[in-house]
């Protein structure tokens, strides 16, 4: 079975991208959603992750107290290091054993964060959905209800999005000049293939 990565930097598109595959049956992991959960429901992740970060990390109902973690590791490199070093170890592992239970011809993992967790090296082939750094501050903005300011600095902190196009074995374009669909048909005629 052929597993697909896709990425893209933040409001890029990378999500309706994987949704626009997810209907033509493919199954999607999500690798932000999964880490949520790998965060929540594996006992010893759970622990050494109040030990970085204090129980402050999960609320009263054990679910993560995601503000509190993006408050403290986004100002703080080295705890941003330790949670990317525990997570991304475990959600590598959720997705090894999620892709043992697939049946379909390729799978599609969507990480942002695919080239930094190192997990492409865990796929055959890339994607990278992208667009122009002004078309993503405006769709975060909307979307998260967020200024401008504090998505340029979460942009900052990411790869940049010509070094992910780079390495890319294939690009998607989502700056509305062209259609999504017939991009994504195109692609899943070529993975289909043996």
């Amino acid at each position: 079975m052929k597993q697909i990565g896709i990425t893209g930097n933040i409001g890029s598109g990378k999500s309706t991208v994987a949704k626009i595959f997810a209907t033509l049956g493919i199954p999607i992991y999500d690798a932000d959603a999964r880490a949520k959960l790998v965060m929540t429901d594996n006992p010893t992740l759970k622990e050494a992750l109040i030990q970085l970060l204090s129980e402050q990390a999960y609320l009263a109902n054990g679910s993560l107290d995601r503000a509190f973690i993006a408050a403290k590791v986004f100002k703080n490199q080295d705890l941003l290091n330790g949670l990317n070093a525990l997570v991304h170890p475990a959600v590598y592992k959720d997705y090894e054993d999620w892709v043992l239970v697939q049946t379909a011809p390729y799978v599609v993992k969507e990480a942002a964060l695919l080239y930094e967790s190192e997990s492409y090296k865990q796929l055959d082939k890339i994607m990278v959905v992208h667009c122009s750094d002004e078309l993503r501050i405006q769709r975060t903005m909307q979307r998260d209800q967020s200024t401008r300011e504090a998505v340029v600095e979460r942009l900052q902190k990411q790869m940049p999005q010509a070094e992910k196009m780079a390495r890319a074995d294939f690009l998607i374009n989502n700056d509305e000049s062209q259609l999504l669909i017939p991009q994504v048909m195109n692609l899943h005629q070529q993975f289909l293939k043996p």
